[in-house]
């Protein structure tokens, strides 16, 4: 067997020793590889960002789409990546060199933003490199966050991928920030400001391939022989916990856009200020990630986990209910929305990854963000039809009531089993 529950009683036991040391214990310094990946996801997400911050304005306002289609795009842009996450999660464990994989996802990504000037502005032209883009996206993130499993520490892994995640976010921050620096240097410079996000993402594919050691994660464990091989880690009963929490959880969650645009519309923003409102939730996000990571390490990652969808929740509630609107309350909604983020990006690969033995780690981690990916896109399409179907008060009001009583339940859940 890949885990054995002797290994997870290990584990536990290991994490509650961890917990107990005393407070003013002295924080190591982050591995340099984590701190080398940080800085790659920071130059890609900002090259990715430059080119996507202002697509729902301009999808809702410039073309005039529904809820519905905008929903459906949500999911799409969520979902997409579900199947390549485990081809390439596959891939990273079968040849043992999950850096090499997450080289040709990076890689794949930064060709695209070359490519942007030359389709112009036909929308086939388009989808093509945002499917490419996403297949890039789908076959780095799982070989990633192996690397960082592996570099890591297990004991600190909430606090390194915390710290991965906000350095991530940063990129996401200045993406916009870039893009609007160029277009105002260079007014009407869109082929500028893809240039300047293909340089962006190379640079990052350099830093991977120059600074980041794969070769202990190339030798760790067993060749795999096939690809059933790789899903054995779900079996374990901790993994299906995992997964079972993170499927009925993901189906409550509202897509980015479709929150940004309701939250906009409910709490009477101005429209100029909606592509605004991805960076607040960064920049909440960034702030947030590494404190939050490093409590999770204290007081339990899956319980962290649950604690993020509750926030997730408290912002749906207060953009149904708010007292009052305006920018008070879209800062509300956005400080909630950020907090979801930080307790539940990274937390969830520091909580499972070690429940995964290192021959089939990659494909086991690509496993639970594929699922968490679909029924996140499933619950984007859901909100879309339910908001365009009935508007947006009902469709915040049953994710609202769902993800309360999913949470509640899941929560209740983990105080009966070690």
């Amino acid at each position: 067997m890949y885990l054995s529950h002797t290994r997870a009683s290990d584990r536990r036991t290991a994490g509650a020793d961890a917990r107990r040391e005393a407070p003013g214990r002295s924080v190591s310094a982050l591995p340099p590889t984590v701190l080398a990946l940080g800085t790659v996801s920071l130059l890609t997400d900002a090259s990715a960002e430059m080119v996507t911050a202002v697509l729902p304005m301009y999808l809702v306002y410039g073309l005039g789409i529904g809820f519905l289609q905008l929903g459906a795009l949500d999911g799409l842009y969520t979902g997409a990546t579900a199947l390549l996450r485990l081809g390439g999660g596959y891939a990273a464990d079968r040849l043992r060199r999950p850096k090499a994989v997450a080289t040709a996802g990076y890689g794949l990504s930064a060709l695209t933003k070359l490519a942007l000037p030359a389709v112009g502005s036909t929308l086939a032209g388009m989808g093509a490199l945002v499917a490419a883009d996403r297949a890039g996206k789908g076959l780095r993130t799982a070989p990633r966050d192996a690397l960082i499993t592996h570099a890591a520490p297990e004991k600190d892994l909430g606090r390194a991928f915390g710290a991965h995640r906000a350095m991530d976010t940063c990129g996401a921050l200045l993406g916009p920030l870039l893009a609007f620096a160029v277009l105002y240097a260079v007014p009407g410079g869109y082929d500028t400001a893809f240039l300047v996000s293909f340089c962006l993402a190379a640079a990052g594919v350099v830093i991977l391939v120059s600074f980041v050691d794969g070769g202990t994660a190339a030798r760790a464990g067993e060749r795999l022989r096939g690809f059933r091989d790789g899903l054995v880690p779900l079996r374990s009963p901790e993994v299906r916990r995992c997964l079972l929490a993170t499927a009925v959880l993901g189906v409550f969650t509202v897509g980015d856009m479709s929150l940004f645009v309701g939250l906009q519309r409910r709490l009477e923003a101005p429209v100029e200020a909606l592509p605004l409102l991805p960076l607040a939730t960064a920049l909440v996000f960034m702030a947030a990630a590494a404190p939050v990571g490093r409590l999770a390490d204290r007081v339990g990652r899956r319980r962290m986990f649950v604690l993020g969808h509750a926030f997730a929740a408290c912002a749906y509630l207060f953009v149904l209910l708010a007292p009052f609107k305006g920018w008070p309350a879209v800062a509300v909604s956005l400080v909630l929305h950020g907090l979801f983020y930080a307790a539940t990006d990274g937390v969830l690969m520091a909580y499972v990854a070690p429940y995964i033995a290192e021959a089939a780690r990659t494909t086991g981690l690509a496993a639970v963000q594929s699922v968490q990916a679909v029924c996140r896109a499933f619950g984007a399409v859901a909100f879309g039809g339910l908001a365009a179907w009935g508007g947006l008060a009902p469709a915040f009001a049953v994710f609202a009531t769902g993800l309360i009583a999913a949470t509640a339940g899941i929560a209740l859940h983990l105080r009966r089993s070690p």
